[in-house]
This record gives structure tokens, C-alpha cells and sequence, in this order.
């Protein structure tokens, strides 16, 4: 998750998928959500680090966690595609760790065709950071994740194998400007699929106590054979109701690649 886009006090990781990722195959990489469960995510199809693709290496604080209810919406030149809601919760067990799952209600509708709507894939995974952030040195870490193959691939609901995403992600503190960012390689096995990278920045400053913003910018390769790598931006940023309760929203679009627009729209509960 974006770290300064949390609670004073309480350190919130960025994401996912991400991290949201919706994990459908055409999301998966041609489009936003193929960015992050490349996102996730996001994401190949989801989104890392809530509300980016682009995720930090700030995990949950030890006895900490987050809850997210949220919604993704994918919109390419044929397709609709999206959570409508999913689940999020990131919780630090240790130290510089935390575990992560998303349990998503995804959809998918075709220019054209009828709307199918079930569960989708599930994102697990466990983020630690082991180098701390100094007055000169970023923090580094790395937040490995797994998309299981719990949607139903027949209808454009899950990806149909379950995928691996192992990144590093780094991130230094200025004041009231963040930066972060890093890479990592999706592991996407099964017929016509490949594997393929992910990269991507962000830049993000507090305005006040209640309001942050933020931008990103992101690169992914592939994800079905011969298919297309993609380039794009993401802008959102996050208003905190109080110490627990936050609003998280973006919005992006490719420069390159897949025609399609993202949105992201999450309340997120820290406890």
C-alpha cells in the first residue's frame, strides 16, 4: 500500500493487490488488472498497493492490520471488468511482516454479451521488509504473492492456473513526500499464457493531516503469447476520517498498449 496514503501512526502497506487484482485472464496483463495479478491488481489485474499498482516495502505494523471493502473497474475497447466488492486484510504478525489475502466478487461483461458475476481467484501473500530506512538509505523489502485459481476460468472469472509474482520494492521519506517503487516477474503458467515483469514509481506528498495524493507511473509485459506489453499512469490519493477510518480512490489510463480505463474506490478500516 502507499505508506504515507495511511493513518498517522499507523502504518498501512500499499496494496494489492494490490492488492487488488482482479484475476481474470484478459485482465490479467493487456489490460489494468493484468498490471498487478501480473496487482495484484490492480495489476495483471489487480491492484498492489491500494490505491496504485505500484506497491512499498512498509509492512503492517506488528498487532496492527487493515481491512479493505473495495471495488475495481477495468474498462477496455471490448470488455468490463471488475470487483464489485472485494475483500482485503493485511495484518503484521511479526516484526516487519505481514500476511495478506483478498477475496474478491468479480465480474466480467463483453461488449454485447451477458454479465457473469462469482467469485474470482484469491490473492495470498506476505510482505517483509529487510533493510530499515535510513537518513540515506531506502527501505527495502519484497511482498510475494500467490493468485489462486478459485474463479471460474470458463467465465472470464479467474485466470485458470494459479500465478506467482515475486517483486522488490523500495522507499524513502522526505518530509511530507513519499516515493517508492520497484519490480518483480509474474509467474503465469498454462496454455497460451507466458510469463512476463512488471515495474513501476510513484511519487506521493501529504497536503494536510486529512487529504493525501499521489501519482504513478507503470510498465507490464504480456501475459498471453504474443500479447501486448502496455505503459500507462495512475492518480489517487486518499482522506483520512480519523485515526481508523480512510477513503482510498484512483484512476488511471494506458499511453501505451490496451485501450482501457481504471478505477479503484475503497474504504479501508485500520485497527
Amino acid at each position: 500500500m502507499v505508506a504515507r496514503l495511511k493513518a498517522k501512526g499507523t502504518p498501512i502497506p500499499n496494496g494489492i493487490f494490490h492488492r487488488w487484482r482482479v484475476s481474470r485472464k484478459r485482465l490479467l496483463v493487456p489490460s489494468f488488472a493484468k498490471a498487478v495479478v501480473m496487482l495484484g491488481l490492480f495489476c495483471r489485474a489487480c491492484w498492489a498497493g491500494p490505491p496504485f499498482f505500484t506497491d512499498d516495502s512498509e509492512p503492517v505494523e506488528y498487532g496492527h492490520g487493515e481491512f479493505y471493502l473495495a471495488s475495481q473497474y477495468v474498462k477496455t475497447a471490448d470488455d468490463r471488468t471488475g470487483t464489485a466488492p472485494h475483500m482485503e486484510v493485511n495484518y503484521g504478525v511479526y516484526p516487519n511482516l505481514q500476511l495478506h489475502v483478498i477475496a474478491p466478487a468479480a465480474f466480467d461483461r463483453p461488449s454485447g454479451g451477458p454479465t457473469a458475476y462469482g467469485y474470482g481467484d484469491t490473492e495470498l501473500g506476505a510482505k517483509y521488509r529487510f533493510i530499515q530506512e535510513t537518513k540515506y538509505c531506502p527501505e527495502i523489502g519484497t511482498f510475494p504473492l500467490v493468485e489462486a485459481p478459485t474463479g471460474d476460468a470458463g467465465r472470464d472469472l479467474g485466470n485458470g492456473n494459479a500465478q506467482i509474482f515475486i517483486p522488490i520494492w523500495l522507499q524513502k521519506t522526505w518530509g511530507p513526500w513519499t516515493t517508492y517503487g520497484g519490480g518483480g516477474y509474474w509467474v503465469n503458467p498454462g496454455a497460451g499464457h507466458q510469463n512476463g515483469g512488471f515495474a513501476g514509481w510513484l511519487l506521493q506528498r501529504d497536503l494536510s493531516k486529512v487529504l493525501s495524493l499521489g501519482t504513478e507511473m507503470f510498465h507490464r509485459e504480456g501475459e498471453t503469447v504474443n500479447g501486448p506489453t502496455g505503459t500507462g499512469f495512475t492518480a489517487g490519493g486518499q482522506v483520512n476520517f480519523g485515526k481508523h477510518s480512510h477513503l482510498l480512490f484512483s484512476a488511471g489510463k494506458d499511453f501505451s498498449g490496451p485501450d482501457h480505463l481504471t478505477r479503484y474506490l475503497a474504504f479501508q478500516w485500520t485497527f
